[in-house]
């Protein structure tokens, strides 16, 4: 049953989107990652960060938790929504 109410929910965001024209991930509040290199991560739609240190940051999503994990890492900029870690960033990963 809540599959179900969740592809109607689906069906609606998708339509909404493709009425205004916008992305869908934006419709729905999604997480959206942008990486310059390894040397960058810029996350919109955060909820807040769990765990930071210089070699592991836990972001708080709708999707899950995002973590990050490199070396020398650094937050260069934080916001309400938006997130940007600097550092030598060796893997990201969704954490359930």
């Amino acid at each position: 049953m809540d599959r179900n109410r969740k592809d109607r929910e689906g069906g609606v965001l998708t339509s909404v989107a493709e009425l205004f024209d916008l992305p869908a991930d934006v419709v729905a509040g999604l997480p959206r990652l942008e990486m310059v290199g390894s040397r960058q991560l810029y996350l919109e739609h955060h909820t807040g960060i769990l765990t930071y240190t210089d070699q592991q940051i836990d972001a708080n999503t709708a999707g899950g938790v995002l973590r990050i994990k490199g070396e020398r890492l650094t937050l260069l900029a934080m916001t309400a929504g938006e997130l940007r870690v600097g550092g030598h960033i060796q893997s990201v990963e969704w954490v359930r």
